[in-house]
């Protein structure tokens, strides 16, 4: 039960359940995990339609015109296939974790 909706007076509070996931993009430099955090909303936004909306913790197409892949929908998987597919359709040209990580060691 979805009990924790009634908890909004107003829709303009925006409460929400979030949902975090973990994307991991393999590209030619090594890998670049995203964090993905759905917001499920007790009642749409104010101007919106969707209950749900994704969005990723790094931006993609640094190097063009950056962008924060996000994705909105009538459910989780729609909001959330919105996002990953940003995240695969846009080039990741950031420093990738695993070359990161052994920089930072030396």
């Amino acid at each position: 039960m979805n009990d924790w909706k009634f908890a909004q007076k107003s829709q303009n509070e925006e409460l929400a359940q979030l949902h975090t996931f973990s994307f991991k993009k393999c590209h030619g430099e090594g890998n670049t995990e995203f964090r993905i955090t759905v917001h499920e909303f007790a009642a749409p936004p104010p101007g919106q339609h969707f209950r749900f909306f994704a969005r990723a913790d790094k931006q993609v197409n640094q190097k063009v015109a950056p962008i924060l892949p996000s994705g909105w929908g009538n459910s989780v998987l729609e909001a959330l296939n919105g996002c990953t597919r940003m995240i695969r359709d846009f080039p990741c040209e950031q420093e990738p974790e695993e070359s990161a990580s052994a920089s930072g060691a030396a």
